[in-house]
């Protein structure tokens, strides 16, 4: 059966977003899907225990989230990648101002309050609001007004201007820029932000609760957000429990979380992610009876370096995997993931998974139950 990707579109009223996480962490509520049987169990994660097979391994992302976002009034880079201290790949806006050949103002050394060059001197477009995004699953970089951009509320003093040149626009938009500034500047410690994802509100208070707490290696542009769920407490049990635990590192960007433009998802370009896998953990995960990856990501990255092999092996580099309906899976054998949004193609490794169908029951039967949804919402265990 081929898919389109309007047969992964569903409504969600807004009241379902969760704009923070439960406190404690755990305390989010778990829905429990066997695929054995079909049947479904409503609980809380902190319970999460009762459900994992004893011999499981999780495999968890400690990637950590960068602060990649910088904010410049009604200016925003969020960088994407940095090829150098001073060259970037970023997503940008609003795009009209950052034309190709051109220098972008984006603080003078005029005014510690931000005063725009005569080149930049446009007003804002007209805000998007945050909620009203719903093609992704992570920051696309939504537009904000000076009213609601929190920079401009920090205190600053700044010598010479901050500027970025806009060396080459990629096809799909991507700003190839050289900043004045090295990214490593104290000064442009001011501007960064958190990069929340466009339907939550940028809220530099839950910038740590927008982290794993086993996070460790810092390159993620968006949170792997099942491992939120867990707190040191429940680390704990399990680690005195008879399941195992292993880390692998994929640093979040554009592969999970950018939309998918195509109607065909068959079309659809999937940005590589970085990725690494230790020789400790190849050897262990070869010695496993069972596996349950800890998000979406972590399944990437187990399936690719399961591609072609009968084995694992200690592996780093760039995986463009798209997983969808019709994949066959490997080496996971059970899922913790949070509740995806519409089209994306987090929700198509989640049917490839567990079965299209089910996954449309599934996520009908969290809609009718309350059940929170994306970052900071609740999470799925599919056995």
């Amino acid at each position: 059966m081929s898919f389109s990707l309007s047969d992964f579109d569903y409504d969600l009223p807004d009241n379902y977003i969760a704009q923070e996480p439960a406190e404690p962490r755990d305390h989010s509520r778990l829905l429990v899907y066997d695929r054995e049987d079909q049947s479904i169990t409503d609980d809380h994660f902190y319970n999460l225990l009762d459900y994992l097979p004893t011999d499981t391994t999780l495999v968890m992302n400690n990637s950590k989230v960068e602060k990649c976002r910088l904010l410049f009034d009604n200016k925003e880079i969020f960088v994407l990648e940095s090829l150098d201290q001073h060259r970037v790949r970023a997503m940008v806006r609003p795009g009209k101002k950052f034309k190709k050949g051109r220098k972008v103002t984006l603080r003078t050394a005029e005014s510690e309050g931000g005063a725009e060059s005569e080149e930049d001197s446009s007003g804002p477009n007209q805000p998007t609001p945050a909620k009203a995004v719903k093609n992704s699953d992570a920051a696309t970089s939504p537009e904000k007004d000076e009213a609601q951009n929190p920079s401009a509320d920090r205190d600053v003093s700044i010598i010479d201007p901050i500027t970025a040149t806009v060396d080459d626009i990629e096809e799909d938009g991507i700003r190839r820029l050289t900043l004045s500034h090295p990214l490593d500047h104290p000064i442009l410690d001011n501007y960064r932000y958190t990069p929340f994802p466009p339907y939550l509100e940028q809220d530099e208070s839950l910038a740590d609760q927008y982290q794993t707490v086993f996070a460790k290696d810092r390159g993620s542009r968006a949170a792997p957000t099942a491992g939120l769920h867990f707190t040191e407490d429940l680390l704990q049990k399990i680690d005195r429990s008879d399941i195992s635990r292993e880390e692998i590192t994929l640093h979040v960007g554009l592969g999970t979380f950018a939309p998918v433009k195509t109607e065909d998802i068959d079309e659809h370009d999937m940005h590589s992610e970085w990725f690494r896998l230790s020789q400790q953990t190849a050897d262990h995960l070869n010695q496993a009876g069972h596996i349950t990856s800890v998000g979406t990501t972590s399944v990437r990255v187990i399936e690719t370096c399961r591609q072609n092999r009968d084995q694992f092996e200690p592996t780093s580099g760039e995986t463009d995997i798209f997983i969808r309906p019709g994949f066959t899976f490997k080496a996971v054998d059970a899922l913790i993931t949070n509740f995806h949004l519409p089209k994306s193609t987090l929700l198509m490794l989640v049917a490839a998974f567990m079965g299209y169908e089910e996954m449309r029951r599934v996520y009908a039967h969290a809609i009718r139950e309350n059940y929170r949804f994306y970052s900071f919402g609740d999470a799925m265990l599919i056995l």
